[in-house]
């Protein structure tokens, strides 16, 4: 047999030796010559290999073997020498290229289907490594460069998702850790059947007031560009910087930034060491005070009170928080592209079995017109809807103002769902509840959040050519 060049023998010899489930020794390595002997050579098998450089031929030749392996095992459950990151990272490369977020026990099952050998973490992780940036950064040192200091993307799905969403936006920061640093600022919001909706993404130096003024400009000028939305961010100061800083874009009355009452809880906590008023701090976030209080913030939280639905999204990137930008940035698109895909599914199907709401506000009117049977109704002004309930038996009283869309329970103006005494009042005069039912909860308006769909992105080489910054 003849090769061409030093690296195709050895790459030959490591994978029959792999194949065979046995293993060699090198003896002579020089520039014009390779010989190696099974590692068992002298104890019972004879094989061997001597590969030498022809220069007339310009290739590589077998010049001496000997072919039986009398070692051989049938099947092998260890790791192998032989079986090195680089061997691993060619192999798993396609995987890779559809998803660079792929865990490290998926790569260890990988080659285990492979070559029947189950490697350890450490070198799964390492040929991983090297696959990425084999994919994603190529062999070929870049000569002329720029270096980015921030990345900020959003993709037009998302953008129009935004449009038929709640108005209300959670933003929270993580960091990437692995070889490249920093944060990952993330924005989402929710539709109306409380999934939760990523909107926009940036990569930034860390949570300073710049990176955060940087984000939030972006996000203001590409995405949140209604008025009349919630803001629900931690207290970071950083976050309290870049609004003060945004010349009225992220204040009241084009948009309203509110506290998580979680962080609240905590930053307490952490200050005065008494456990037992958790539930106290946490309680007086329904009583007092716009910033983190469902009573005074004029219904824009949308009954949110934490930012659990952003923290969710940063569990989901966790796989993939150590990956080069370009790669973290196609992660993103690949599983938005998913989501998109399969909530356009499950809406047309709702739809097409004749629902007018989401599933989950059917299952709150259902739970609310229960309630409501225990409701004595007055009327004091049918012309402008205005009504009085008294709850039975506790006998507590509520005021209800249709037309105003207000109820004393404050349920009616935080949710935008009919409560319990809006269900009392309209059965009392042959009202049709469902117009106090928000668009956003109907399923034409959770269709057309998933209704921009995302485009292949195909090969590089075909796209148009950029000259902007």
């Amino acid at each position: 047999m003849e090769f061409s060049s030093r690296e195709a023998i050895i790459k030959a010899m490591n994978e029959y030796t792999l194949r065979r489930s046995v293993d060699y020794r090198v003896y002579e390595s020089e520039p014009l010559t390779f010989y190696a002997k099974c590692t068992q050579y002298g104890s019972g098998c004879d094989w061997l290999i001597r590969v030498s450089m022809i220069n007339r031929k310009y290739c590589w030749v077998i010049r001496r073997y000997n072919d039986s392996h009398t070692c051989t095992r049938t099947t092998i459950s260890q790791d192998h020498s032989k079986l090195d990151s680089n061997t691993i990272a060619k192999a798993i490369k396609p995987l890779i290229k559809v998803d660079p977020s792929l865990k490290v026990k998926s790569v260890i099952a990988e080659v285990q289907s492979k070559f029947n050998y189950t490697i350890s973490y450490r070198k799964a992780w390492l040929a991983k490594q090297k696959s990425v940036e084999k994919i994603f950064e190529g062999d070929d040192l870049v000569t002329d460069f720029r270096v980015l200091h921030r990345v900020f993307w959003s993709y037009y799905p998302c953008i129009r998702a935004f449009r038929h969403c709640k108005p209300v936006v959670q933003v929270d920061g993580t960091h990437l850790y692995g070889k490249y640093k920093g944060c990952l600022l993330v924005a989402v919001s929710q539709d109306g059947n409380n999934n939760i909706v990523p909107i926009t993404f940036a990569i930034v130096e860390g949570e300073t007031s710049n990176a955060w003024h940087f984000f939030l400009s972006n996000l203001c000028q590409h995405v949140v560009t209604r008025d009349g939305v919630g803001l629900i961010s931690d207290r970071h100061e950083s976050i309290n910087a870049a609004v003060e800083r945004s010349n009225g874009a992220w204040s009241s009355p084009r948009t309203f930034h509110m506290f998580c009452i979680r962080h609240i809880e905590s930053n307490f906590l952490r200050k005065f060491k008494a456990l037992y008023l958790q539930k106290l701090v946490v309680n007086i976030g329904n009583i007092k005070f716009f910033k983190y209080a469902l009573t005074f913030n004029g219904g824009y939280r949308w009954s949110h009170m934490t930012t659990n639905l952003v923290e969710c999204i940063n569990s989901v990137l966790k796989g993939a928080r150590n990956l080069p930008i370009t790669a973290l940035v196609k992660v993103t698109f690949y599983r938005l592209n998913e989501l998109f895909t399969r909530k356009r599914d499950e809406a047309e199907a709702r739809i097409n079995a004749g629902h007018v709401f989401s599933e989950y506000v059917t299952s709150k009117i259902h739970a609310n017109q229960l309630a409501s049977r225990n409701i004595q109704v007055n009327c004091f002004d049918r012309q402008n809807e205005v009504f009085e309930v008294r709850e039975m038996p506790s006998g507590v009283e509520y005021a209800v103002d249709l037309r105003r869309q207000r109820c004393d329970c404050g349920e009616f103006q935080v949710d935008r769902i009919p409560c319990r005494h809006v269900f009392a009042c309209c059965a009392n005069q042959r009202l049709d509840w469902q117009v106090y039912v928000h668009d956003v909860f109907k399923m034409d308006q959770v269709r057309r959040v998933y209704r921009a769909r995302f485009r292949p992105l195909g090969n590089p080489t075909t796209w148009p050519s950029y000259n902007g910054p």
